[in-house]
């Protein structure tokens, strides 16, 4: 009775084929779902070599024996590949081939189960363009970002500092009221150099450059978080410094979580520890704002979906836990180095 109950099960099982093979491959059993996935009735495909489901490259190439070979000597074969239909289709499988002997330790034939992976397949095709797509996208505006800063500052910013040299000259020779008047353009170009001067380090921080990611958000932290009356620490746990593109990417994802701090959270403190995790960068940001219900803070603001796709397309991931009256955490990890085979075009 027990197997017969296990005979019914698997013959209506419909997400996995599972069939038996005897020992030189041919089909000996089949269940509904080998059925709907190949589309084989079971009394056509009774008999025939399992090789009929291989591409004919990998008939060709003498595959299907070598699985069989494989499935002997290991006791088991498992694989991804391509697959064919009944109609000639073909679609992504994963196959399991379990060798299969009697109480004398004999032969007996094989186990195979067979998965149609084509839709999981097709969705992790999609998901790696479409990272490799914001990656290139975030590369390039970083890329720009980087012009624009050298341009204001070897171009705007040195043409404004001389000018405010000349205007000092002329102030120092000029009589009152032409002098006072003169200095009070001279001020207006300094403080136009000062605002220049923080576009500059918006679009590129100097400290990412010189000092490495630890200084360059701190100074960021210490800046805007002064400027809007947030106590506030930066805490350095990393053993290791990440690599140009990682370092610049978590501190775009910092910026912008400390941004939405200052607009949603009504926080009075913030802080934030970098440490090595795992051979990456692991990012915890905190406050103690009013956070949000549902766990996630503020899912549908663009703010929020930037920092996610940053995270993705440097191979990383980024997660918030936001409690109501009690704050919300962001964190987020990114591998020390660029993952290549995934940055090839």
């Amino acid at each position: 009775m027990d197997d017969d109950r296990f005979r019914l099960l698997v013959q209506g099982v419909l997400d996995y084929g599972i069939f038996m093979l005897d020992t030189e491959g041919r089909i000996s059993t089949w269940n509904a779902g080998a059925e709907r996935i190949t589309g084989y009735a079971a009394e056509e495909i009774a008999g025939r070599h399992f090789s009929v489901f291989h591409p004919p490259e990998d008939v060709a190439a003498s595959e299907p024996a070598r699985e069989l070979e494989t499935a002997v000597a290991e006791g088991r074969l498992e694989d991804e590949g391509w697959r064919v239909r009944k109609d000639g289709t073909r679609f992504w499988a994963n196959v399991v081939i379990t060798a299969l002997y009697d109480e004398h330790g004999r032969l007996h034939g094989f186990g195979k189960v067979t998965r149609d992976m084509t839709e999981r397949r097709n969705a992790e095709q999609a998901l790696r363009e479409r990272r490799r797509l914001v990656g290139h996208l975030v590369e390039a505006q970083e890329v720009e970002r980087r012009r624009i800063a050298w341009d204001v500052h070897d171009e705007s910013i040195q043409s404004m500092v001389a000018v405010g040299m000349r205007l000092q000259l002329l102030a120092s020779r000029l009589p009152e009221p032409h002098a006072s008047a003169v200095g009070g353009l001279d001020e207006s170009v300094a403080a136009a150099i000062a605002r220049l001067r923080g576009l500059v380090s918006r679009l590129r921080p100097p400290e990412l450059d010189r000092h490495g990611l630890v200084e360059a958000v701190s100074a960021y932290t210490d800046e805007v978080a002064g400027r809007w009356g947030l106590a506030h620490e930066v805490r350095d746990e990393l053993t290791a410094e990440p690599s140009p593109e990682a370092a610049i990417t978590v501190y775009r994802i910092c910026q912008e979580a400390l941004s939405n701090v200052r607009k949603h959270a009504r926080a009075t403190r913030v802080g934030v520890t970098l440490s090595t995790v795992d051979n990456g960068t692991l990012v915890r940001i905190t406050d103690d704002g009013v956070g949000t219900a549902g766990g996630d803070a503020g899912a549908g603001h663009f703010g929020l979906v930037e920092m996610h796709e940053r995270a993705e397309a440097a191979h990383g991931w980024l997660s918030v836990d936001s409690t109501p009256g009690e704050g919300t955490v962001i964190e987020f990890w990114l591998p020390l180095l660029p993952d290549a085979t995934e940055l090839e075009p």
